[in-house]
């Protein structure tokens, strides 16, 4: 009776999957359970004390072992596509990782396999790709960075019962699906408060916010930063949406400089943020300080948005000025593989994904996807490059500090680091 149960929640899951994909990207209650119904216990979700979190369903199968002299581990990442810049940071950083851990004789006497698959920047073919590393006979599948192509894999996997650990993908339900979904990144439920509280720790008092309507990620972003906004006593000057892809904003931004803010924070990718604070300058938007999240960060923003973009502010994970040993021993190792240094914090979260990936084959007690996902589950105090990360008892989502670091001419700059207890505290003083 229990298979027959998770098969009726898979089919249900899956069936809610599609209509996030096609109502654009709202996000579901996070109180209830994949079943529609009120979810059988609710646990506080530490990323946010104010919200709860369900309890997620196992999946409906055993994944398989591990057979043979090999680990079969998948990747998935954007190599064509406008999310290019991400996709090569982030295979170039789990490749570094990878070979690292062969070149001390692998996992547990066993080399490492990487399989790489192409999802063309699209949710479509982040499930197609997921689904040729499935019948490629992964053990472990890493990525996306989008959270929108990341939620379509985590069908695929959680189908399949294999472990999963999404690299960037922030979207706070993506871990929802199933008790096999982790990340190595931080929530939306935490950077929106931390751009929050860092704006009107700047003394922002009126903030306008653009949101990218085609990105599920945007969408939750500026939901999250609009609410805790609020709540510390900041007002939302205007509101306004554009789509990925678009080139001009203009009415946009004419109606933003009208309602006359001192801050806008724009929640979408690098393809479109600089662009649009290049022609927010140009039509006069002046004395605005800008902010976003992670989905600034390339050194393309630099690039498309001009001195405008300079002394812009953005939530991100890691910044290569940090002093800890576990970032300049990547950069040292990085620089020794490639060369230079990693173009976007991608390099480091998917070296930490499949790093963590590879250390819970090791931790697991029986070396299978139900093994392994029960390893990462129990995860304590992981040393990686974008800081420590816990699971255990954190429904898939990692507690780690969060950096806002400043838009210069030179690269970005790390100005603020932010604890969870830090920020939701502001809020109840």
């Amino acid at each position: 009776m229990k298979l027959d149960i998770r098969i009726f929640r898979s089919a249900v899951i899956a069936a809610g999957i599609v209509g996030i994909m096609l109502g654009a990207g709202c996000a579901p209650p996070t109180n209830t359970d994949p079943n529609g119904g009120k979810a059988e216990s609710e646990v506080k979700d530490t990323t946010n004390p104010d919200a709860t979190a369900v309890v997620r369903p196992d999946p409906p199968v055993d994944g398989p072992a591990i057979t043979g002299d090999t680990i079969k581990i998948g990747l998935v990442a954007s190599q064509n596509g406008p999310l290019i810049p991400w996709g090569v940071d982030c295979i170039n950083g789990v490749k570094l990782a990878v070979d690292l851990q062969n070149e001390k004789g692998g996992v547990d006497g066993k080399k490492i396999q990487l399989l790489v698959e192409d999802d063309a920047s699209t949710p479509e073919g982040g499930k197609s790709a997921a689904e040729k590393l499935v019948s490629d006979g992964i053990i472990g599948l890493l990525g996306e960075v989008s959270s929108g192509i990341t939620q379509p894999m985590s069908q695929v996997s959680f189908e399949n019962g294999i472990p999963h650990i999404a690299v960037g993908a922030t979207k706070t339900t993506i871990t929802d699906m199933g008790s096999n979904v982790f990340r190595v990144c931080y929530t939306d439920d935490f950077q929106g408060p931390v751009m929050a509280k860092f704006a009107y720790d700047q003394g922002l008092r009126n903030v306008a916010i653009m949101t990218d309507e085609k990105q599920p990620y945007s969408q939750y972003l500026s939901k999250t930063f609009k609410e805790f906004f609020t709540k510390l006593g900041g007002t939302i000057a205007a509101e306004q949406s554009y789509e990925s892809g678009q080139t001009t904003f203009t009415g946009q931004l004419s109606n933003i400089k009208s309602a006359n803010p001192d801050g806008l924070f724009l929640s979408g990718y690098f393809t479109e943020v600089g662009p649009i604070v290049k022609q927010a300058g140009q039509l006069g938007l002046s004395n605005v300080t800008y902010m976003g999240g992670d989905g600034w960060d390339s050194n393309q923003l630099v690039k498309s948005g001009g001195d405008a973009i300079v002394g812009g502010f953005f939530c991100n994970h890691y910044n290569e000025h940090e002093k800890r040993k576990e970032v300049q021993d990547f950069l040292a190792a990085w620089k020794k593989k490639y060369g230079g240094k990693p173009g976007t914090t991608m390099g480091a979260l998917g070296y930490d994904a499949a790093a963590l990936m590879m250390d819970a084959i090791h931790r697991a007690t029986t070396k299978d996807a139900k093994g392994i996902i029960e390893a990462l589950d129990n995860t304590v105090d992981f040393k990686g490059v974008s800081g420590n990360i816990t699971l255990k008892g954190m429904h898939g989502n990692p507690k780690k500090p969060a950096l806002v670091v400043e838009v210069t001419k030179d690269g970005f700059v790390p100005r603020k680091s932010y604890t969870y207890d830090e920020v939701f505290s502001a809020a109840k003083n």
